[in-house]
């Protein structure tokens, strides 16, 4: 652990935290910085990113650049370096799965504090960052400046039902797509005896959680899956974040069974009155009936009636997302932030590839050789769709 005090009093002590038990010991603060967020992130929550750090740091080295101002936590830049080929990449600490990840500031901080986050940052030996999943607006983005490009990655769509959700879902879906809603829950339940049931706390939690487990492995056996859901490792991260975060309230797992038979899930965080999208399976021997669609309708009712107003569906650009979303607002990859002249190219080959594939994806004339050259190769942060 390394520390530079600056030389007004009124700046903040700046600290790089480099092991885990330094990344533990900051957790009594950490997560109000995440709170305090415009657009929080659950995937920068304390013990989400521990239990994250535990099962995948291997082969990184964590470079969480801490400030405090009299003590108290007042910003932070989640980090760490993992080598990409011949670079030295600094990344958000969860990796590509760390939707709305940003730099992270309390309130009141102004902008000179995340730029000595950032300087402090720039003196640890890395060629550069390449930070997926940040929002518009980003503080990091901001504190960067010009030498932190931003390409748009991801669509996100949002649902905003201050009104409840049924008010939403009139509004969004015509009375035909509300009729074959209905209409899909009826023949699943002339199947047997529709029951869904909600997980909030640790002991409800981790029995649903091993049923998706299953249904997950049941939906991709013999297909490619780029999630970390299904693996050996990823099953032991996720049981160990419910242990640490499955009675803080902020995990909640919605199952749907048909005579005990489990058949689909919702896997969701919810931060305040946000409610975020994670993951998602079904039975694919019931898929003409639409269980998965069905299970989040109902996860989303559940969630307005606990006072939630705002769905972050996060990933992707499927149907059923926009239908029920009221706009996008979009996640950005930012490369940039060299260390050095081979950090300054090697950052922008990796900038005009991934412009390259974007071009490629949006191009309805190219999109086929966008699939056939990079589709497969994409890593997928979310459970396939329904």
């Amino acid at each position: 652990m390394t520390a530079r005090m600056h030389a007004a009093s009124s700046s903040p002590v700046l600290e790089t935290l480099r092991s885990s038990e330094a990344l533990e010991a900051v957790g009594d603060d950490w997560d109000g910085l995440v709170r305090a967020m415009p657009r929080p992130s659950p995937f920068l929550l304390h013990g989400w990113l521990s239990e994250w750090w535990r099962h995948y740091g291997a082969g990184a080295r964590l470079t969480l650049v801490t400030a405090r101002r009299h003590g108290r936590l007042v910003g932070a830049a989640p980090i760490m370096v993992r080598r990409r080929g011949a670079a030295r990449v600094a990344r958000f600490l969860g990796g590509h799965e760390s939707a709305l990840a940003d730099l992270l500031l309390a309130e009141g901080e102004d902008a000179s504090t995340g730029q000595a986050i950032i300087e402090q940052l720039r003196e640890e030996p890395f060629d550069y960052v390449d930070l997926f999943g940040l929002p518009a607006g980003s503080a990091f983005a901001r504190a960067g400046g010009e030498r932190l490009p931003l390409v748009e990655r991801v669509a996100a769509p949002v649902l905003l039902m201050p009104d409840g959700f049924e008010a939403a879902y009139d509004a969004r879906t015509t009375s035909k797509k509300r009729n074959l809603h209905r209409r899909r829950l009826r023949q699943l339940g002339e199947l047997g005896r529709v029951e869904f049931t909600v997980g909030r706390t640790r002991a409800e939690l981790e029995p649903l959680l091993e049923q998706a487990f299953a249904l997950h492995d049941l939906r991709r056996r013999g297909r490619p899956d780029g999630s970390t859901f299904g693996t050996p490792r990823g099953k032991d991260f996720h049981r160990a974040a419910v242990r640490r975060l499955g009675d803080d309230g902020v995990l909640r797992l919605t199952l749907l069974r048909i005579d005990d038979r489990p058949v689909a899930f919702d896997y969701v965080f919810v931060v305040d009155d946000v409610l975020y999208l994670h993951g998602l399976g079904f039975d694919p021997a019931l898929a003409r009936f639409s269980p998965g669609l069905a299970t989040t309708l109902e996860t989303l009712r559940g969630a307005s009636a606990e006072g939630i107003t705002r769905v972050e569906f996060l990933g992707g650009n499927e149907r059923y997302k926009l239908e029920l979303s009221d706009r996008l607002e979009p996640l950005f990859q930012g490369i940039g932030l060299a260390g050095n002249p081979y950090g300054s190219l090697a950052a922008h080959e990796r900038l005009g590839l991934i412009r390259l594939r974007t071009r490629l994806k949006n191009s309805p004339r190219l999109r086929r050789l966008y699939l056939m050259s990079f589709g497969a190769l994409r890593p997928s942060r979310l459970l396939p769709s329904r």
